[in-house]
């Protein structure tokens, strides 16, 4: 089942009666919706790496972003739940936020992106996936709080306007100064969370 950008912080992460095996039903809508999500990141890479086509970037991001969110609605409401599609959507999500913040690194002067913001995002992903997965082996329930929901949108925004700077239409003074107070709340936020999933995980391997 695709759930929202981080299967630790998605509304569709468990299901009470298991996803079921790996076959043809696992080519579903919600996980074609995923797959077109992975080739978009591909398609927003190249468009970072050729430069210029900023705006054009944001927008595929956005689109991206929104693939993410109406995947998991479908697999919500029409009991979609595969394992296919748990081990796919987390995987892309990543893929895609990751992605983008390292990309943005690579021109930080113009997006505003420095090594400590792609620190704090890439390691939270990377230790609540690890978190996760341990917890989840061992049978306990590690699924969503809504502050990681909160953090997933921040990020998305977080790229979004990052992309928007970068524009020349957009590259201002008053613009900059607030995608830099978004993109350092967002390295906040994310550390935070990642501090809440940890003494909940915590919590659970103490009992």
């Amino acid at each position: 089942m695709p759930p929202q950008l981080d299967t630790t912080d998605s509304p569709t992460a468990a299901s009470s009666n298991g996803p079921g095996p790996i076959d043809r039903r696992s080519l579903n809508l919600p996980n074609l919706i995923t797959l077109s999500r992975f080739v978009l990141s591909i398609v927003l890479f190249g468009m970072m790496s050729l430069g210029k086509m900023w705006i054009a970037s944001a927008a595929v991001f956005a689109v991206a972003a929104a693939t993410d969110f109406l995947d998991g609605y479908i697999a919500r409401k029409y009991q979609l739940i595969t394992t296919l599609g748990r081990i796919l959507d987390p995987f892309v999500d990543k893929i895609i936020i990751c992605g983008a913040f390292v990309f943005l690194l690579e021109r930080s002067t113009e997006s505003g992106v420095n090594g400590w913001i792609v620190i704090a995002v890439v390691g939270r992903e990377m230790f609540v996936t690890g978190l996760r997965s341990f917890l989840e082996q061992h049978g306990r329930d590690f699924s969503a709080v809504w502050s990681g929901k909160i953090k997933m949108a921040l990020q998305c925004m977080a790229v979004f306007v990052a992309l928007v700077s970068m524009d020349e239409q957009f590259a201002t003074a008053v613009f900059r100064e607030f995608r830099d107070v978004t993109l350092w709340a967002t390295a906040v936020f994310t550390v935070y969370t990642g501090v809440l999933y940890a003494w909940r995980g915590f919590r659970m391997l103490a009992r």
